[in-house]
């Protein structure tokens, strides 16, 4: 009977090679113990006990046991003592599908209402919404393969797709399986699934392609769910133009499910096989299948639960506390610390690191990229390159003496006009090239392009010049371009500003007329007035002739007044039918691009005909002569 619980052991136990150097060090110092070194070859050994005091004595003999039992400790609670598990549960490996859908002509086949083809497209829009965990993709075949939509967890992103597939989009005509599963395979392998399904939706294959495909199915790592669509009586094909599909001979072609060679496949392939039916349980049935569960592993009682131990070995560092106080007491950890403390590089005080900026606020100088003692071993240009690297562009520009490093650590710190200067002297393509760049940054835009033709008359294969020197001329049309626009408007504001002053110089001009007219009758009526009025009253305006005058120009104010408010009220009448134009056009022309746009007619599929035939162009498609691909 043992101590020791069952399950105790070291997760760590390489630690415990740590002991062979305190089996080293004990034997060193019990050797130079047994010799006779100082005092103990001098005096006599019974003399010796005597002479030397006992507190001495047990303090040094102390000392090497103490420390060989810290070290003992120390090793043992690195290599990590054990015995007791942590429950923790395992990761669950994330699972991808992907659905490859048939697309050949015989999709067309109407032995199921309303045709194979809807049906299909229903069963699998289900089953997106059916599967609720993983990411899932979309592969559609004819004659060739495309991913229709990469792994997602969007099922609303496929549900979407999914109508607008049809045979008639398909770049390439026929019913290549192999194709299809392959692309399927490489969208989860690239993906990095290691657990994945294939629900493969068709209607048959051909006897040629059975070798083909059952050797794919049993290499595959991934399981391949089958369902399939149609009767074994068949029907014909009926395309869209409602005429039915004939072959060469004249013959109508009616394809016919085979059930049995579709089941032999899907048993390779580590899956299962389901019948289209009018309920869901053909569904059902693919997606139970093609759910991983944890019994496939091989002990059922690490299925909820990983090997995570509980260390004891922090709990024996509690032993090594009263070692560490006796040993701090002798003195020996400040003695320690303070020797490696004395051993660690200490940066060199700057002046600039305490110096307040202009702004009033502390400078953040950055701190040194290499310590004091390696900067005698680098050269400038390492130095520089350290600097660059740690992106302190500042410091790197007065440490490069390499003019092209130089040069691009001033561009990188922003300053483009030193930069430019420093690629000039390169006399270089690379040199030019950059120093377009340098100044293209800082806005000169035809000393940009000046330098791109010189690094072309260097190297006049300088594709990135080229391509620079293109960018820059068309930014430049574009800003010449926005300058003559402005200008236009400028002339064109100033122009009708000129309009508006003459019109209104033309109605201070009316309104000077009537109000001289004004002033002539308001002079008879006084004049009248005044022959009336007394001679004692003659006599005080002729003592006050400046209220006269007062009076007169109030006069002409208020004659003003009211020709003002006309005035307003007259351009106000003007503006508000330009307004009421100008918004009835905007309708109308809103109206009529309502009626362009229902005009153009709503065809979800030919984004991705269009997809697949450039796809199918990029590929520049052979296919070789010996291929299983059959004609629907």
């Amino acid at each position: 009977m043992t101590l020791l619980p069952a399950d105790f052991h070291f997760l760590r136990p390489e630690w415990f090679y740590a002991l062979i150097p305190l089996l080293l060090a004990v034997w060193l110092v019990k050797r130079w113990r047994s010799k006779a070194t100082g005092w103990q070859g001098v005096i006599a050994s019974h003399l010796y006990q005597h002479l030397i005091t006992g507190k001495q004595q047990s303090v040094s003999s102390a000392f090497v046991p103490l420390l060989a039992l810290s070290w003992l400790l120390g090793v043992i609670a690195l290599a990590g003592p054990t015995w007791e598990r942590i429950p923790q549960p395992v990761y669950q490996v994330k699972t991808g599908h992907v659905l490859v859908i048939d697309m050949s002509m015989s999709m067309r086949a109407t032995d199921i209402a309303p045709d194979r083809l809807s049906r299909a497209k229903y069963k699998a829009m289900d089953l997106v919404n059916l599967i609720d965990e993983g990411d899932m993709g979309l592969v559609a075949y004819a004659g060739d393969a495309f991913v229709i939509s990469p792994l997602t967890e969007d099922a609303n992103t496929l549900n979407a797709l999914l109508p607008g597939l049809s045979p008639e989009i398909m770049p390439v005509s026929g019913s290549d399986p192999i194709q299809g599963l392959k692309t399927a395979e490489s969208l989860l392998t690239n993906a990095g699934f290691q657990n994945g399904v294939l629900y493969w939706i068709t209607d048959g294959v051909e006897i040629s392609q059975m070798k083909e495909l059952s050797d794919f199915l049993s290499e595959t790592p991934f399981k391949v769910n089958i369902l399939g669509v149609g009767t074994e009586d068949g029907a014909p094909i009926k395309q869209l133009n409602g005429e039915l599909l004939k072959r060469n001979n004249g013959s109508i072609v009616i394809p016919r499910l085979n059930p049995g060679a579709l089941r032999q496949l899907s048993r390779q392939g580590g899956g299962t096989f389901a019948q289209i039916t009018p309920t869901d349980a053909d569904i059902r049935q693919l997606s139970t299948m093609g759910r991983f569960d944890n019994r496939e592993t091989e002990d059922s009682d690490n299925n909820n639960q990983g090997d995570e131990w509980r260390e004891a070995g922090p709990y024996l560092l509690l032993l090594l506390l009263p070692l560490a106080a006796f040993a701090f007491k002798r003195g020996l950890i400040f003695a320690l610390l303070l020797s490696v403390t004395m051993t660690l590089p200490t940066p060199p005080a700057s002046a600039q690191q305490s110096a307040p900026s202009a702004s009033g606020n502390e400078a953040s100088t950055p701190e040194p990229t290499l310590p004091w003692w390696k900067k005698p071993f680098l050269n400038a240009d390492q130095q520089g390159l350290a600097a660059y690297e740690a992106e302190q562009f500042d410091a790197a520009t007065q440490s490069f003496a390499d003019l092209q490093w130089k040069g691009a650590a001033q561009y990188r710190s922003g300053d483009y006009a030193a930069a430019a200067e420093t690629f000039a002297q390169l006399d270089s393509a690379d040199g030019y090239y950059n120093q377009g760049n340098a100044l293209a940054k800082a806005g000169e835009l035809d000393a940009a392009i000046d330098a791109y033709e010189k690094a072309l008359e260097k190297r006049p294969s300088f594709a990135e010049a080229k391509e620079n020197k293109a960018l820059i001329e068309q930014l430049k049309e574009q800003q010449e371009q926005q300058q003559q626009n402005q200008q236009n408007q400028q002339d064109q504001n100033q122009q009708d500003q000129g309009q508006q002053d003459q019109q209104q110089s033309e109605n201070q001009d009316g309104q000077s007329g009537d109000n001289q007219q004004n002033a002539d009758q308001q002079d008879g009526q006084q004049n009248s007035e005044q022959n009336n009025e007394q001679s004692g009253q003659q006599q005080n305006e002729q003592n006050d002739p400046q209220q006269g005058e007062q009076e007169s120009d109030e006069q002409q104010a208020d004659a003003q007044e009211p020709s003002e408010q006309e005035q307003q009220q007259e351009q106000s009448a003007q503006a508000q039918p330009t307004e009421q134009a100008e918004s009835e056009r905007d309708k109308e022309t809103q109206q009529r691009l309502n009626n362009l746009l229902r005009r153009v007619p709503d065809d979800p599929a030919f984004l991705l005909k269009r997809k697949m035939q450039l796809e199918a162009q990029k590929r520049q498609y052979r296919r070789p002569p010996d291929s299983n691909r059959s004609d629907w």
